[in-house]
């Protein structure tokens, strides 16, 4: 078993990059530098996406993230429904002609002018024109609830807009908070290669001396190797993380985060009671009250099918065979016409009927809907403040678990320079190093986020 275990450990080194310099009487220093270029040729020749601060990825959320470029739709297409409501109240106009050509063409016309008979040639073709206008003189009310409704559809389209607007920054924070964390990943990924090497020259240079086992070079080796790893995936995450920050604001060129924004960790300017009073106004609550609003002028359109309507037309038309269209000359035979028509619904096979249950239940959904939005504001703010309090917790106490675990890996590592420690106990200090770093670094970006969350919440910058 020594024996088949010697010989893994030797075909191992075999494969190993670098155990040239562990096998050969190398120096110390020939252990390469930390590789910081790309690796892959594809990302290489990749186009240097453009730094942009976190106030310009907000800005560029505000105007070009879809779902602000739909609700902004939502918001043209409700204030045409308040012109079309008011044009409701103004007569219709229209105007219409045409020509017809008799087939086969009819003979001679005769015409009596003064007792004496007029012979007239074949014309085959007759022309007409009319002018037309019609108004609706009572109604109900309908016209005025359906205007009320498009008032309030218009107020729930810009709440909407709003609502959506803040959606969109918060999505172009996260994906801008993301970009920091992997590249704080990178950084921290090139310190821990920077320490597998330099714990690997140590290596070396004991196992040279005689006085450590081949064993703490081959692990450290593989230190090594897993640093490389980690760095490249964390540069992998980079480009990924850069790629959803272009799409989250829109841009057509490559972007990214400009660097560390320290505003984004300053603490939340409003008191905890006042945020409570936000929460009440918050666009989601503003959006249900607003959709309430306009199920209820739906409700008031529907009752008005049972009350009569009056209406009135006027119709003035011309038709001759002289000249093509000659509206308005002594060619045209005229006549017009007046009509006023009322009309009394009595039976409609229960549309109105079913129109006033619809209307009725959709005023009950947006009740219920509105309770539930103010519910879930308040329970998406004590969820967000819990989430920013964790973080921030957490941010204060890695931060002084990372100044432990650095300079106790530091004595380790000077313990294991001059032989008064273990491998061992220098791989444990390593790792307690690399995931305070990591969990530091999660901290900082969840403390991020919760403080986007609350600021989408409430409606306003914190």
């Amino acid at each position: 078993m020594r024996i088949l275990a010697t010989s893994f450990l030797a075909a191992f080194v075999s494969f190993v990059p670098l155990a040239p310099a562990l096998a050969q009487p190398a120096q110390p220093d020939s252990v390469p530098a930390p590789d910081l270029a790309p690796r892959d040729p594809l990302l290489a020749s990749t186009a240097e996406p453009r730094p942009i601060t976190l106030v310009e990825a907000v800005d560029l959320a505000r105007r070009n993230s879809l779902i602000r470029v739909q609700a902004r739709g939502r918001s043209r297409n409700a204030s045409a429904a308040v012109r079309s409501a008011y044009g409701a109240y103004v007569p219709t106009l229209s105007i219409t002609g045409g020509g017809t050509r008799q087939l086969p063409e009819s003979g001679d016309r005769t015409r009596i002018d003064n007792g004496q008979v007029i012979v007239l040639p074949a014309t085959p073709w007759s022309y007409n024109t009319t002018i037309s206008s019609s108004l609706q003189l009572f109604d109900g009310g309908r016209r005025l609830y359906e205007l009320h409704q498009a008032h309030a559809e218009e107020d729930a389209s810009e709440t909407n807009e709003n609502q959506q607007q803040f959606q969109a920054v918060l999505e172009a924070k996260q994906q801008y908070f993301n970009v920091l964390a992997w590249r704080e990943s990178e950084v921290a990924a090139i310190a821990q290669l920077d320490q597998a090497q330099q714990q690997l020259k140590a290596a070396v240079l004991r196992v040279r001396a005689g006085n450590a086992t081949r064993s703490d070079s081959l692990r450290s080796v593989i230190q090594v190797s897993d640093a490389r790893l980690t760095l490249s995936e964390a540069r992998n995450n980079v480009v990924v993380a850069n790629a959803s920050l272009t799409r989250a604001v829109g841009s057509d060129v490559p972007v990214t985060a400009a660097g560390e924004d320290s505003t984004s960790l300053i603490g939340i300017s409003v008191g905890e009671a006042d945020l409570v009073k936000l929460v009440e106004q918050s666009p989601s609550v503003l959006l249900a009250q607003a959709e309430l609003d306009v199920a209820s002028a739906g409700q008031k359109v529907a009752r008005t099918g049972y009350i009569p309507t009056v209406n009135a037309a006027y119709n003035y038309s011309g038709s001759g065979t002289e000249r093509p269209f000659a509206f308005g000359t002594e060619d045209f035979d005229y006549n017009g016409s007046l009509r006023l028509s009322f009309n009394i619904p009595i039976f409609d096979q229960f549309v109105r009927e079913e129109s006033v249950v619809r209307a009725n239940v959709t005023r009950d959904i947006a009740e219920a809907a509105l309770r539930d939005a103010k519910l879930a504001a308040h329970q998406s703010l004590a969820q967000s403040l819990a989430d920013y309090r964790n973080a921030e917790e957490r941010v204060f106490t890695q931060t002084a678990t990372l100044s432990t675990a650095e300079e106790d890996y530091r004595v380790q590592q000077r313990r294991y320079q001059v032989g008064a420690s273990t491998l061992l106990d220098l791989l444990t200090s390593q790792t307690t190093v690399n995931q305070a770093r990591q969990t530091l670094i999660r901290a900082r970006f969840d403390q991020r986020v919760a403080k986007a969350q609350l600021e989408a919440l409430v409606g306003r910058s914190l």
